[in-house]
């Protein structure tokens, strides 16, 4: 092995030479890259071979490229390349072929070897390398869909492009990616040729030698690419893709209307056939181009007109098919446009007439789902419509009972109306919920108590809440308790909550956080009690959180009533108690502890 390690050193030298002469790097930098080099390849040479070596070795030899790209630069010398960075670029591509050889598997090594051949390689070279890729990845899409446009837009070959996709297509008959990207490149390759015969023409050179044949400038490569996949892959979203691939062409319109006449004509039944025909009419001039409305207000009444002609598509389509996935598309097309950002009070208010209209339409036919009941309740609080809001509530808990989200919303709409039957309200939900979902709803009863009714009142709230929420649900009610009590009866009232909580496991670390923090901010300040409570946490969490350790040692050094001589039994506590890394982590704490106070 030591044989090889020197032959490749010495291989080598020639390009160090040069560095060393034409006065990029000094003398002692070229030793320490030689010291740098034969440990890098000792790494890749021993019998033992990790992929970790490999990727080291690469990218110290990508380092010194842009390190001698930057040095190059500095003092304005562009000679000597092929015997300097061709010779490393070299190097660095066999120690790829290497790994990739090995770790055939491995993607993300593969697409490294690409990166950097695309910075640093030849084009025919990379190209082999794709090669060498998807002979062993061909079940991955992605990456045929990478090389071919590689070959389309870097080397600008149309047909190796094809002949990529055509391959990937073999290997992936039914994978909609590939057509899509496939049908792009048909129609990026048929508007070069249109750009390159209009500059031929401007120029006024004969192209009749020259092969433009009309049906591939308009497109009809593609063409054949979307009848065929569309027989192969059905439905309106892939088809409604290919629309929208074809709309980035100009000279397609012919190629734009044959896909929407032939979606229109094979997916009626589908809603996105519908919802991408209404949108339509937003893209449609009402008026010739030179007669477009002057004025903000003329603008608005016409970006009225075609919102109106979009919802006339939507008021058929859901009569044409009338199902919840229909009406969630209307709807949500109605709400886009009222978030719509407009100066026009008219466009505002019949954008929200509009909204509230398709919303009580979908209701009426039981048509409406869950979540747009929320967006429908939220629509009417932010404009107060409080009463229509509780109607609206009360219908979505009657359709949806084991919803919280629904049961939340209508206390959300009785909270905001001031209601007296809040309190029976929350009764009601529980009833129907399963108790593991309450949580959210115990708290929010909590809080609004605490703002509204006594102190009693809110504490008989929290304590229905720990009998009926069990489970790691009750850590956050317990944490949410001591809180209340603080913030309404001061220290005493937590410390009284903490005692009565303190074997009603599980809890949390934040638990005896707080409560440690609530007697820290007392004027008088009991050491004892600071060591009950860090007592009782690690009772809890003494074999895994090492911070609460550290904390009441440092307690008991800072704490004008502590002992520092407990400390050492502490210490010795801990390292019997924590385990694996977190014993480590505890120990490394103490240490630089102990430096910080030398």
């Amino acid at each position: 092995m030591a044989e090889i390690i020197q032959e490749r050193i010495e291989d080598r030298l020639p390009e160090l030479e040069q560095l060393e002469r034409i006065g990029l790097f000094s003398h002692a930098e070229i030793k320490a890259i030689i010291k740098k080099a034969s440990d890098l390849e000792y790494r890749i040479q021993r019998r033992a071979l990790f992929k970790e070596d490999f990727i080291n070795y690469v990218q110290y030899e990508i380092n010194l490229l842009e390190l001698i790209q930057r040095r190059r630069t500095r003092i304005g010398y562009s000679f000597k390349k092929d015997e300097i960075e061709n010779s490393i670029v070299h190097r660095v591509q066999g120690v790829f072929r290497r790994a990739s050889a090995k770790w055939k598997d491995d993607v993300q090594l593969w697409l490294s070897y690409v990166v950097f051949c695309k910075k640093w390689a030849t084009k025919p070279q990379l190209s082999k390398v794709f090669s060498a890729m998807l002979a062993i990845h061909s079940n991955k899409p992605a990456l045929w869909i990478m090389a071919a446009k590689w070959e389309m837009e870097d080397r600008l070959s149309s047909e190796s492009a094809r002949q990529l996709f055509l391959r990937a297509l073999r290997f992936h008959p039914e994978c909609p990616k590939l057509y899509q990207e496939y049908f792009r490149m048909e129609l990026m390759h048929a508007e070069k040729l249109r750009k390159e015969k209009q500059e031929f023409e401007k120029a006024k050179m004969d192209v009749g030698n020259l092969d433009y044949p009309e049906e591939i400038l308009n497109g009809e490569l593609a063409r054949i690419i979307y009848k065929n996949s569309v027989s192969i892959i059905k439905g309106a979203e892939f088809h409604v893709s290919l629309l929208s691939i074809a709309q980035l062409f100009d000279f397609a319109t012919d190629l734009q209307r044959e896909i929407y006449d032939d979606l229109q004509a094979l997916h009626t039944d589908d809603p996105l056939t519908w919802d991408y025909v209404a949108r339509r009419e937003l893209e449609v001039e009402s008026q010739p181009a030179g007669e477009q409305p002057a004025t903000k207000q003329a603008r608005a009444v016409e970006l009225g007109r075609k919102e109106e002609r979009c919802c006339a598509v939507y008021e058929e389509a859901v009569k044409t098919l009338p199902t919840e996935a229909m009406w969630k598309c209307y709807i949500n097309f109605c709400l886009e446009r009222f978030t719509k950002k407009t100066s026009s009070q008219f466009l505002r208010e019949k954008r929200l007439e509009r909204t509230m209209m398709a919303f009580r339409k979908a209701h009426e036919l039981r048509l409406l789902p869950e979540f747009q009941y929320k967006q429908w309740i939220d629509l009417l609080l932010h404009h107060d419509f409080l009463k229509e809001a509780l109607e609206v509530a009360v219908a979505g808990t009657a359709s949806f009972r084991d919803s919280v989200t629904m049961w939340q919303m209508k206390l959300q709409v009785l909270i905001n109306s001031k209601s007296p039957d809040i309190a029976m309200c929350f009764e009601e939900a529980f009833v129907h919920l399963k108790a593991q979902d309450c949580l959210p709803l115990w708290i929010s009863w909590a809080e609004w108590s605490e703002g509204t009714k006594r102190e009693e009142d809110t504490e008989a709230i929290f304590k229905k809440a720990l009998l009926a929420v069990k489970g790691a649900d009750s850590v956050t009610l317990k944490n949410k308790y001591l809180d209340w009590a603080y913030r309404s009866g001061g220290y005493k009232k937590a410390r009284a909550v903490f005692k009565s909580l303190q074997e009603s496991r599980p809890f949390s670390v934040d638990f005896f956080r707080k409560i440690i923090q609530f007697e820290k901010e007392q004027e008088s300040c009991k050491m004892a009690n600071l060591r009950e409570y860090y007592e009782r946490a690690l009772r809890e969490f003494g074999s895994v959180d090492s911070d609460l350790w550290m904390d009441y040692i440092k307690e008991e050094l800072n704490h004008p009533l502590g002992k520092p001589e407990n400390c050492g039994q502490i210490y010795w506590r801990a390292i019997k108690m924590l385990q694996g890394e977190s014993a480590e982590m505890f120990v490394a704490k103490h240490a630089m502890h102990q430096a910080g106070h030398l």
